[in-house]
């Protein structure tokens, strides 16, 4: 048995069979651990939220960096924060085009084409202009999401604390044990 499968089996639910789901074992058991090792449910509420809309900023490849920053500077759980970032990555994938349309829509630019013809035309006709007009799509993408960001990680956060409490007191009451992981 590796180092990572003693821990999660040493604070796996006695009462439940074990599972092998990837939610319960990448996100569900990390949090109890994180909890179980003294993080309060609120910085753990903070860091997750923090995690999960970092991770869907529409600048693809920052996320990791972003978020250990964001979680250092505001002294937050980097585990947790990095948790939430990455259970999102889907997700990211999935936004990056509309928050480039919302960005269009908020500057009033024109909006990103998103046929291949178009984007390899423009690519062969004046690579520069099209770099500079992706980087301005990819900005403008990035502040309405900042926007965004401001109101959602308070409002999630605020959501997942209340969930965090009761997983402590659980915990605490020894609904969660710690069991042997051989």
């Amino acid at each position: 048995m590796n180092p990572n499968e003693s821990i999660l089996a040493s604070i796996e639910p006695a009462s439940t069979p074990v599972h092998h789901n990837w939610i319960y074992r990448r996100v569900a058991l990390p949090i109890l651990a994180l909890l179980r090792m003294g993080a309060t449910p609120e910085k753990l509420a903070w860091s997750v939220a923090v995690g999960l809309l970092i991770g869907v900023n529409p600048i693809l490849g920052s996320t990791t960096l972003l978020c250990l920053a964001v979680a250092l500077i505001f002294r937050l759980n980097v585990a947790a924060s990095q948790i939430g970032n990455h259970i999102v990555y889907p997700l990211e994938l999935l936004l990056v085009i509309p928050f480039m349309r919302l960005g269009s829509f908020v500057f009033h630019t024109e909006p990103i084409p998103l046929s291949p013809k178009s984007l390899l035309e423009s690519a062969r006709s004046n690579p520069i202009a099209l770099t500079r007009q992706l980087w301005h799509w990819e900005w403008h993408a990035f502040i309405v999401w900042a926007c965004i960001a401001t109101i959602a990680i308070p409002l999630i956060a605020f959501a997942l604390t209340p969930l965090f409490r009761k997983l402590l007191l659980r915990i605490e009451h020894n609904q969660y044990p710690i069991i042997s992981g051989t």
